[in-house]
């Protein structure tokens, strides 16, 4: 096995995780942006050295699926040249940064995320494998609900503010300070206990008695939030779901022959730059409330090894059952990878059945065990509460 290898919940380029079908190898788009070479670019590589299945990731990521060991450094080489490599490992698990996909060419938003970027890389800051940043600094907050641990917003009256993920304020910056004190805030995490087991985030450290120090504290209230983004067409150009977070490489690529670039989104959604025609590609989702949207699902059996379930397959056939406003996780394991928080309806895969649980996570304590396919197919009520 190449040395290249590893298992984990959070592969890389540079780090690939096995899994089912081969190498999981993570691309991560500096700014959270591609431009349409590069899309391009990532389509014939997912052909070329993948099975041609191309992950969206809650991370804002895409997994390039089905890697051999011999066709990776070859896909290495491909990345490069491409421009989406990092130097070394430490630094591209560090750059883990959301960017909002609703900037504009005249505001600060990929400024602030490149200079982030070159922070991180220069820095010797022993971050969680999960940690991570959001430059959410829109009029509204887009990102609030996706995960990350230092975020760079907005208050109301436009100013710029860095908080800490589960503190209700944040603090007040200069746009030069913008950056330092995101990563002073990720560093005083550290020191303060909050990255102990190597796992740990700034919420769950707060929420367990943790006081940011005053410098940081900070008395500003953020932004509100925008309602949730569906698909449709934005001032920014048309933002385009992809069922379930696969897409074919031939899909991928159709976005790039328009010349358009791709911005990428927490959602399992991409905004294609400027484009007011819907593209039409095989598993992308246009119509805002297409019921495929109301589902999330891991990768589950036969692609990945550790999970008990063709997660996918039980998504596609619950998905017109789901109520507009309910959002069910199919998860093939307990890690939850497709989703960290709680839904309104769990479903994990055991070696023994499904696991049901209600407004929460995989890690909470599941209302029903060992539920079989048959059982939540064919009695809707499972899942609606009628049990």
């Amino acid at each position: 096995m190449s040395a290249a290898m590893v298992k984990g919940w959070c592969p890389g380029a540079l780090r690939p995780m096995q899994s089912g079908d081969g190498l999981v190898v993570r691309v991560r788009p500096f700014g959270g942006r591609l431009d349409a070479a590069q899309t391009a670019g990532l389509a014939e590589l997912a052909e070329r050295y993948g099975n041609g299945l191309i992950d969206v990731t809650s991370r804002a990521n895409l997994q390039i699926r089905g890697v051999s060991e011999q066709g990776h450094r070859r896909l290495l080489d491909g990345l490069a040249l491409l421009r989406l490599l990092d130097p070394d490992p430490t630094i591209e698990a560090r750059r883990n940064i959301l960017v909002t996909p609703f900037w504009n060419a005249d505001d600060e938003t990929q400024a602030l995320a490149a200079e982030l970027e070159e922070a991180l890389a220069e820095s010797t800051l022993d971050l969680p494998t999960k940690f991570g940043f959001a430059v959410d600094d829109g009029r509204s907050r887009v990102l609030a609900g996706d995960s990350a641990d230092v975020r760079i917003e907005r208050d109301r009256g436009g100013r710029l503010l860095v908080r800490a993920d589960g503190a209700m304020l944040g603090y007040a910056v200069g746009r030069g300070e913008a950056v330092a004190t995101a990563l002073a805030l990720a560093d005083w995490f550290i020191v303060s206990g909050g990255a102990k087991d190597g796992r740990g985030r700034m919420a769950a450290h707060i929420a367990a008695g943790a006081v940011l120090p005053e410098m940081l504290r900070g008395e500003t209230e953020p932004a509100p939030v925008m309602a949730a983004s569906r698909p449709g067409y934005y001032p920014h150009g048309a933002l385009v779901g992809v069922a379930f977070g696969q897409m074919l490489h031939s899909t991928l690529d159709q976005f790039s022959g328009s010349g358009h670039a791709l911005r990428m989104t927490p959602w399992r959604m991409v905004l294609s730059e400027d484009k007011r025609e819907m593209p039409s590609g095989a598993g992308l989702i246009t119509e805002p409330y297409d019921p495929a949207l109301r589902v999330i699902a891991c990768s589950g059996a036969p692609r990945c090894r550790e999970a008990h379930a063709d997660t996918r397959a039980l998504a596609a056939a619950l998905a017109p059952r789901i109520a507009l406003d309910t959002r069910l996780h199919v998860s093939g394991c307990a890690k939850g990878c497709a989703r960290s928080g709680a839904s309104a309806v769990t479903l994990v895969a055991t070696s023994v059945g499904f696991d049901l649980v209600r407004n929460g996570s995989t890690r909470d304590e599941p209302i029903l065990r060992g539920l079989s396919r048959d059982d939540i197919v064919g009695d809707p009520s499972i899942l609606t509460g009628g049990h």
